[in-house]
């Protein structure tokens, strides 16, 4: 066997092993939260000794990073997929909505990204995490608006800000709802009203 081919296997050992911790951790977050969940219970799981997950995370908040990172990046991915679409901007606008929407249901992103990460990541490292993920998008996507001629002119920067904050005050209170799912069919009429304001006059309605 050559040495190229003992590196390789052990580097997909690695990185196999590293992604059953993080689907571990993600399961176990989403079950019992960051301070419900330990080390030994994540190794047990992913069927890895405790020091293989120490090779791969330094404790257990880079281990919640990763799998905040996991869950964030599934969602992100989606988003970015349906605003790269070939639909009209403003039907892209509203698929993306919904599926922000949907994705605010998911119990993983619920409980990783919404309830735990605040207090886990503190709030300003987590605002910041949510910004690079999501913000590029709603700004892109309201540039395309204008640029289609779908909405007026309006200052981009701040309008993006508003919205950035609206879409994360709602996933909160959709994460935080005894009844989530009616909650998110709230929350989709009052932001597609909000965007219907910012619409030109003769636009059509979806």
């Amino acid at each position: 066997m050559s040495v190229a081919t003992t590196r390789s296997r052990r580097l997909d050992y690695s990185e196999s092993t590293r992604a059953a911790l993080v689907d571990s951790a993600v399961e176990l977050f989403t079950k019992r939260g960051y301070a419900g969940t330990s080390l030994d219970e994540v190794a047990k799981r992913a069927r890895v000794t405790k020091g293989a997950l120490y090779h791969h995370f330094s404790g257990k908040q880079a281990l919640f990073e990763a799998a905040f990172e996991k869950v964030e990046s599934a969602v992100f991915g989606r988003l970015e997929e349906i605003m790269r679409g070939p639909e009209p901007p403003w039907q892209r606008a509203l698929n993306g909505l919904r599926e922000f929407i949907s994705s605010c249901l998911d119990p993983s992103y619920q409980r990783i990204a919404l309830h735990e990460a605040p207090v886990a990541m503190g709030w300003e490292r987590w605002r910041e995490a949510e910004d690079r993920a999501s913000f590029g998008l709603i700004r892109s996507s309201l540039e395309d608006l204008i640029e289609a001629g779908d909405v007026d002119q309006v200052p981009v920067e701040i309008t993006s800000r508003m919205l950035f904050g609206a879409l994360f005050a709602a996933a909160t209170e959709i994460a935080s709802s005894t009844d989530p799912k009616k909650v998110g069919e709230q929350v989709e009429g009052v932001i597609v009203q909000l965007l219907n304001r910012l619409r030109r006059t003769g636009g059509g309605n979806d």
